[in-house]
């Protein structure tokens, strides 16, 4: 098993990014390896640290502005080779469509339920880590 998994989170909202850590803490799920956050409050900082690699998951909040994560999650997925999973926090469940339309690997409502998020984020780690094996 791979020693840590890095977990991408962006939002310009540092208490949402708070609520992600806490919500999955440093292990979602026993059978995938402690999670390392970095945290990106701006597009660019996304890209960049997207571009340096050794990202495993993309954690973006869909409610950020002015670049919403639903457009970063497809702006990287067209730009980034081997991008990995997205996972986009929406601010309602009608907002399942868009997650679909940037193209995310999964998705979650805000405020981040820690059981749901958990549980996601395990999946995308895990997916993740399979293909690189």
């Amino acid at each position: 098993m791979q020693s840590s998994a890095t977990v991408l989170v962006y939002s310009d909202d540092a208490h949402t990014r708070s609520q992600v850590r806490m919500a999955a803490g440093r292990r979602p799920a026993a059978d995938v390896p402690p999670v390392e956050y970095v945290e990106c409050a701006t597009l660019p900082a996304v890209l960049s640290r997207l571009e340096a690699g050794g990202i495993d998951v993309c954690v973006l909040d869909g409610e950020a502005t002015p670049a919403g994560g639903m457009g970063v999650a497809r702006q990287i997925k067209d730009e980034v080779f081997r991008c990995p999973p997205v996972l986009v926090l929406i601010g309602r469940p009608q907002d399942a469509w868009l997650a679909t339309w940037s193209r995310a690997d999964a998705a979650v409502t805000l405020p981040v339920d820690p059981v749901e998020f958990a549980d996601a984020l395990a999946a995308l780690v895990r997916s993740r880590l399979s293909v690189e094996a």
